[in-house]
């Protein structure tokens, strides 16, 4: 091999390898989003996602160095990576049949099924990231021709990767997934590699090479194929009317026969936001969040002045206080614009229905601390079914929440449990009494969900009942039905010995037990 035949060989090592880095840290990135679909991001599945990926590498980088050595040819090398990027690519292809039949096993509670789908995804992406593993060992090999640069050469290697990684990362995320979607993207990445290792091996088999010019086409025709199925189908009774993927979510919008409308996320296991255009009370956790104020002594309608909802979805919170006070100043925050511009399409959330909203589309606790206004109510609705954002629930940020309330200000959070463990009620409980002198718990009727409700003065639960009793004649009929509905749900707080802080929440361990429990002891209702 010539000296310029060298450096043109070694110029194209250094593409594949950048190549091969960045493909590779986009799967794993967009693995979280399709696996997200149904099981959420929680800690324990981005452990599973990277713990496994670091595996299916380690054995890749000593395969590839093996082959490396057997075997140091160009063709043998862009073999694998072709081999690799056609299977990078089935992943999302073949995995979604699989998701979509493990969101009904979800939806259903159907643990071993379930728990059987989520591995046999993460067991599909073994070959491929086992075979993009090789490609650094199997580079090194073939680039060093003179062992006093193999320090050198390695150093670049590994550096041109680790670019490629850089942008594997922050691509997928800002822009591929939010633009074209999670399995797009997984197609797009396996054909720029595809690409890249078919040239090389057209340098050096020629026509041989043209045998492989059919995986693209099985990729194009499933690909084709499930694009144009939806991830998840319709409830029972519902139609679609909306389905897309953003920065942070799957999102789709369902509507029954009788006009009711549902923002459902991800796996579907939460209702996030309910809408219908005559009725304006659910029987929901939404409605609850209207009695948080009266729990106050002596509190009138008058009283409300201002509302901020961190965890807005599409308005379903500030839709039912404006139907109630009329247009009172909103904030509300919600760190996904998809399901903002969604709210404004479906949901009336925009200047027409809802003129005294205004809408944040960023992290709730940044906000709370850019904003300067004090409220009557601060809401807390930013619940994935069944997690919670750990960093909404501890001392810190409940003092910075009292830091906004008013004198009569009230901060109502919703928190997750089941019929048989309250483990993160009472941990959440204990944490506000750090910081607010009284709290008071409702348990939603037919739901996993409490509401708590934390005062800025000593208040007792009493004034719910004498200020249902004292509401105005003209007072609008939904306040007085949650009010109702609130009083005989009221339910004793317990606290835990648990205290939640910026630097120690154990919120997700509580939650992981908590789902555990509850599906080995049988239980089949849905976590909303």
């Amino acid at each position: 091999m010539t000296k310029v035949e060298s450096s043109h060989s070694n110029a194209f090592l250094y593409l594949l390898v950048f190549s091969s880095g960045m493909t590779t840290l986009a799967i794993e990135l967009s693995a979280s989003r399709l696996l997200g679909y149904v099981f959420g991001n929680s800690n324990l599945v981005w452990a599973n996602i990277i713990g496994l990926m670091l595996l299916y590498l380690t054995v890749g980088y000593f395969i590839g160095g093996r082959i490396a050595d057997r075997s140091p040819k160009m063709s043998t090398l862009t073999q694998i990576v072709i081999w690799g990027a056609f299977l990078s690519a089935l992943v999302p292809l073949i995995g979604r049949p699989i998701l979509t039949f493990s969101a009904t096993a979800f939806q259903e509670l159907e643990a071993a099924l379930a728990l059987g789908s989520f591995v046999s995804v993460l067991v599909l992406f073994a070959v491929p990231i086992t075979l993009l593993g090789t490609v650094s060992p199997f580079a090194i090999r073939l680039a060093v021709t003179d062992v006093d640069t193999a320090g050198k050469v390695s150093g670049q290697m590994y550096a041109i990767s680790t670019i490629g990684s850089i942008l594997g990362t922050f691509l997928p995320t800002l822009y591929f997934i939010p633009q074209i979607g999670t399995t797009l993207t997984f197609v797009l990445f396996s054909a720029v590699l595809f690409v890249v290792a078919f040239y090389g091996l057209w340098r050096a088999n020629g026509r041989k090479a043209l045998v492989y010019l059919l995986m693209p086409i099985v990729i194009a025709a499933l690909t084709f194929y499930v694009i144009n199925k939806p991830l998840r189908p319709p409830l029972e009774g519902f139609a679609l009317l909306y389905e897309d993927e953003s920065s942070y979510n799957y999102i789709q919008v369902q509507e029954n026969a009788n006009g009711y409308r549902y923002l459902l996320l991800n796996e579907g296991q939460g209702i996030h936001s309910i809408w219908h255009a005559d009725n304006i009370y659910y029987g929901g956790t939404w409605d609850y969040f209207l009695s948080a104020p009266y729990f106050n002594a002596d509190f009138s309608p008058d009283n409300t002045e201002s509302l901020l909802v961190i965890g807005l979805a599409t308005g379903t919170i500030p839709r039912q206080h404006i139907t109630v006070y009329g247009d009172i100043p909103i904030d509300g925050v919600e760190i996904d614009p998809g399901i903002i511009e969604v709210g404004a399409e479906y949901f009336q959330m925009n200047d027409e229905f809802m003129p005294s909203l205004t809408t944040y589309a960023q992290d709730g606790r940044y906000v709370l601390n850019q904003l300067d206004r004090e409220y009557t109510v601060i809401g807390i609705d930013a619940y994935r079914p069944p997690y919670i954002p750990w960093h909404l629930t501890t001392v810190e940020f409940f003092q910075e929440v009292k830091s906004h309330l008013s004198d009569d200000g009230v901060m109502v959070i919703n928190v997750g449990r089941t019929n048989t463990d309250r483990s993160l009620v009472d941990a959440l409980t204990n944490t506000l009494s750090y910081v607010f002198p009284t709290i008071h718990a409702i348990d939603v009727p037919n739901s996993f969900n409490t509401i708590l409700i934390a005062t800025q003065e000593e208040t007792v639960s009493a004034n719910l009942f004498d200020n249902l009793e004292n509401l105005p004649d003209d007072v609008h009929p939904l306040l007085q039905q949650v009010l109702m509905d609130a009083s005989a749900n009221i339910v004793e707080i317990n606290r835990s010995d648990i205290l939640f802080t910026d630097d120690r929440a154990p919120v997700e361990t509580i939650i992981d037990s908590l789902v555990v429990n509850f599906i080995l002891g049988g239980g089949t209702e849905e976590l909303r």
